[in-house]
């Protein structure tokens, strides 16, 4: 891919959509970003289109065509993810460590991360992560519940948790049998 050459996408709703292109395309095949459509288009969730727009590699429009800035597109992101923001910087960290991470929502999680070198559709994901914001309150309830779902898709879970800074820390917890 040219270091200059950027894929343009628009701004659909809850995902952004990317132009069927050689781009686009070689960033779906090398590194698993977006999710193909029957018309050669690729679907990025709004944690993937951000990571790319601010890696320099994509191009995002509104639907009158006007160019988002990243600014602009946090503003838009929130409207419809609340916790944009953590779950983004959870995505940065885990794609700077070289792990693909793609949504879980179908796991009741928020993203699977798989580990380096494999690919979605060559195995099977690792982990389940849930970020959460460092001042954010998890009940026990809650906790087992996404412990549960980690069992019994048989992936590890991985709280990971955002401090004010944006820095992120991992927590994997598992069933243990005495």
């Amino acid at each position: 891919m040219q270091s200059d050459s950027k894929v343009e996408a628009l701004f659909v709703g809850e995902r952004v959509i990317a132009e069927n292109s050689d781009l686009s395309r070689e960033l779906y095949d090398k590194s698993r970003f977006g999710y193909p459509l029957e018309d050669g288009k690729f679907q990025l969730s709004l944690v993937e289109a951000f990571y790319l727009l601010k890696k320099g590699k994509l191009v995002v429009k509104d639907y009158r065509g006007k160019e988002l800035s990243e600014r602009a597109f946090i503003r838009r992101a929130k409207k419809y993810d609340s916790k944009f923001w953590i779950r983004f910087c959870v995505f940065n960290d885990l794609r700077s460590r070289g792990y693909i991470v793609k949504t879980a929502l179908k796991f009741g999680a928020d993203f699977r991360v798989y580990p380096r070198g494999v690919k979605p559709g060559e195995d099977h994901a690792k982990w389940i992560v849930y970020p959460v914001h460092e001042s954010e309150v998890l009940t026990w309830y809650d906790f087992a519940a996404k412990n549960r779902v980690a069992h019994s898709t048989r992936k590890k879970l991985l709280i990971a948790i955002v401090d004010e800074e944006g820095d992120v820390t991992y927590y994997e917890i598992r069933w243990l049998r005495p």
